[in-house]
């Protein structure tokens, strides 16, 4: 089943509108305004992806809620995760748009990770609350060898690393 959106809160709105929009090239297709639970009230931004109308990203905007001058937008610093271990992951279809939408990020001035994972192949950035983004494209298909691996691996106890990385480099953006 597939998700309809996910939803964040956002430090600064109108930075987030600029990263998810001219950046992500995402469109804001709807914005409600409503209370908030505990106190206060938010406007919900959602955004399109891919002109795909089930499917959003969608980021708070609150104001007035108890506690607020505390919240901490960055999933990774808020759990005291190490970075990148919360992250989005976007569908390119290929890997031509994957090196397009890095070379998009690179001419923004973010810093670019790339990763050939043997299967996948991604690039990761941040947005602007330091929430890791990531484009990806599969590239190989799934077998039933994999299935299986995967399945023993979740009584896995010890360190058993999968295979290297085929490629990664990270790629700064020209201040």
């Amino acid at each position: 089943m597939p998700y309809h959106h996910l939803a964040l809160a956002a430090r600064d709105i109108k930075k987030t509108h600029d990263f998810y929009e001219r950046v992500m090239g995402f469109e804001l297709v709807k914005v409600e305004v409503a209370p908030v639970l505990t106190g206060g009230w938010g406007k919900h931004f959602f955004y399109r992806m891919d002109g795909d109308d089930t499917r959003f990203i969608a980021f708070w905007d609150l104001h007035d809620v108890p506690g607020q001058e505390h919240f901490d937008y960055d999933l990774n610093a808020a759990g005291n995760f190490p970075p990148m271990t919360n992250h989005f992951s976007f569908s390119v279809a290929n890997k031509t748009e994957l090196q397009v939408k890095r070379r998009d990020w690179l001419d923004e001035g973010l810093n670019v990770l790339e990763i050939d994972h043997n299967w996948c192949h991604s690039i990761y950035t941040s947005d602007p609350d330091g929430n890791a983004i990531e484009f990806c494209t599969t590239t190989g298909e799934f077998t039933a060898q994999d299935r299986k691996h995967a399945l023993a691996t979740l009584d896995l106890e010890e360190f058993q690393p999968s295979p290297e990385p085929a490629m990664m480099k990270l790629w700064e953006a020209d201040k």
